[in-house]
């Protein structure tokens, strides 16, 4: 476990008066009125629960820097209500016990007020279910696109800055359909993520006139998915649609090159890793293409990308850092909102601050957001992923984007959906 802002690497890329804010050394007030870091401030902690080991590791990491700078930013504003933000981290191996043991840790050891995680919608929910639903503590995942989580009796606790899979299977099935395929096979990770994936996609493949000659579920951390992978392919489909995550994910493709399968591949966010191609060979992904949530080019979305590539250098071309972002920003806005770090007043400030109508707020624009805020003023965070305009259900709408693994072996965007 790592706490913001007490060790060199959280330290790192701060400048001197930024940081003499996070310690709390700055001034009690500025010129502005909005409040400053005082010494003796107690410190209002939000825990992460990411993917820091285990089927998601690739992820985790660049995922979890995404909140860190949103956490520094909001410091180097002032903090919220003039206390210091001190993330507590915690990893939940992407499975679902180990996930309800952190998360319990969070609320009961670490007495988070609100918690950002998991990635895995596997994970997602039972800590939902188990943890964050009974405790009354918020819970934003960044990546976790399961429909299931729509529909779950949260109280208004669970929310998500990452579009459900209702939308990217409906675009990857049509994405099919234009890439000439006419009969694919399906294998999906036995978890929320894939099953919700892969029946989305085949719903929408078969509106579009396509079929699907096999749908097949495999368990993560197997040495071999052979069986699996004749079953799906014993028809000879064109193309196979591949659900997954990268650590089970390369092994998928490898056995399959080693069957002999000579069809298109077809992926998703679970599958957009540099490690992928790296590990699997570009010689045999190039021209390969895939869908994850994804966002327009604006100026919300060009200064966090200046600001990460500041403070951690080029940011990868992975998902979700800019949703993770998204999340720390809009609690740590509802808190200054709701002028308490009470669970209860905190999430009822969420669609405050985030959906319309109110004075545009960017990323990194977290004094002018607290002055207006302290002046009795409406904002709109408008996000590093796009607009963060939560429904009844605490869901988000964004494109879809399509990406494809050039001859270099890079995943580019190729173009943005909308539904």
């Amino acid at each position: 476990m790592h706490r913001l802002f007490y060790t060199p690497s959280a330290r790192a890329g701060l400048t001197r008066r930024h940081f003499l804010r996070v310690l709390g050394l700055a001034t009690t007030t500025a010129a502005c009125g909005v409040p400053r870091l005082t010494h003796a401030a107690e410190p209002i902690k939000i825990g992460t629960l990411l993917d820091l080991t285990g089927a998601l590791e690739a992820y985790g990491k660049p995922v979890q820097s995404g909140a860190i700078l949103a956490a520094e930013q909001l410091n180097a504003a002032g903090g919220l209500l003039g206390r210091p933000l001190t993330l507590v981290h915690r990893d939940s191996q992407t499975e679902p016990t180990a996930g309800i043991d952190a998360a319990k840790k969070l609320v009961e050891l670490d007495k988070v007020v609100a918690m950002v995680g998991a990635l895995s919608s596997g994970v997602t929910i039972p800590v939902a279910t188990s943890v964050t639903i009974p405790s009354g503590i918020v819970l934003i995942s960044p990546a976790s696109t399961s429909p299931q989580l729509t529909d779950l009796h949260d109280d208004d606790t669970l929310f998500r800055t990452c579009p459900s899979d209702a939308l990217q299977g409906k675009v990857s099935g049509r994405l099919a359909k234009t890439l000439g395929f006419q009969a694919m096979a399906v294998i999906y990770v036995n978890n929320p993520y894939g099953s919700g994936l892969a029946k989305t996609f085949q719903q929408s493949f078969s509106a579009q006139g396509g079929r699907v000659v096999a749908t097949v579920a495999y368990e993560e951390g197997r040495p071999s998915y052979r069986g699996e992978l004749e079953q799906a392919l014993k028809d000879k489909p064109q193309a196979l649609a591949l659900f997954s995550y990268p650590e089970n994910g390369v092994t998928i493709i490898r056995q399959a090159l080693e069957l002999g399968f000579t069809g298109k591949l077809l992926l998703a966010d679970g599958m957009k890793a540099p490690e992928v191609v790296q590990n699997v060979g570009v010689q045999y992904l190039q021209g390969t293409y895939g869908t994850t949530p994804g966002s327009r080019d604006s100026g919300a979305k060009t200064r966090f990308v200046t600001a990460y590539t500041q403070r951690f250098g080029a940011k990868p071309p992975k998902p979700y850092i800019d949703t993770c972002y998204d999340a720390i920003a809009v609690l740590g806005l509802a808190i200054q909102q709701a002028k308490s770090s009470d669970p209860k007043a905190m999430r009822a400030a969420i669609r405050q601050v985030a959906n319309p109508p109110g004075d545009a707020i960017e990323p990194g624009e977290f004094e002018k957001a607290f002055a207006l805020l302290n002046n009795g003023a409406k904002i709109q965070y408008r996000g590093a992923s796009g607009e963060v305009d939560f429904d009844d259900h605490g869901d988000v709408v964004t494109p879809i984007e399509i990406w494809k693994v050039d001859a270099s072996g890079a995943m580019v965007t190729e173009r943005l959906e909308d539904m």
